[in-house]
């Protein structure tokens, strides 16, 4: 066995191993792999060359791997490969309109949050635990920082 093909066992696990660590964490089959032929490279190099050369490799190796997760942890080696989409978009937050006790209808159904037409502005709401179904008629029943909470309009006189 040539130290090129030991090289390349050592080389090979060592990426398997910082695979299975910041890639596919969970997967061990790669980390097990990766330590596997991490071994077998050393344990070769020290079979085939003997106890100086074994050192030697098993030195180097255990640096390279250390430089090489350091390399890789550093958080500039995965800007490449990383999702840098912001999400720009908010929920009401032009000044509000509403005040406590507009009426207003659901546009699609509240379980429990949707959105709400207000005087032909639709307006993201919030219910207390309910469930609306579409075009219910709402009323606002507090409003707490850009949050509008609604109610059910029961147009059914209350018992006294």
């Amino acid at each position: 066995m040539s130290w090129l093909l030991i090289a390349f066992l050592i080389i090979f696990g060592i990426i398997l191993l910082i695979l299975e660590i910041l890639v596919l964490p969970g997967h061990i089959i790669f980390g097990l792999i990766g330590f596997c032929l991490f071994g077998f490279g050393i344990f070769k190099s020290f079979d085939i060359y003997g106890t100086t050369a074994g050192i030697i490799t098993a030195l180097i190796s255990v640096i390279v791997a250390i430089i090489a997760l350091v390399l890789s942890l550093r958080s500039k080696t995965w800007n490449k490969l990383k999702l840098n989409a912001q999400i720009t978009g908010k929920v009401n937050t032009e000044s509000l309109d509403l005040k406590i006790g507009d009426r207003g209808s659901t546009i699609g159904r509240l379980a429990p949050s949707g959105k709400a037409d207000f005087n032909g502005k639709l307006y993201e709401v919030r219910t207390n635990n309910l469930f609306l179904d579409p075009n219910t008629d709402i009323e606002v029943q507090k409003i707490d920082s850009n949050i509008i909470y609604v109610k059910p309009v029961s147009d059914k006189p209350k018992d006294i």
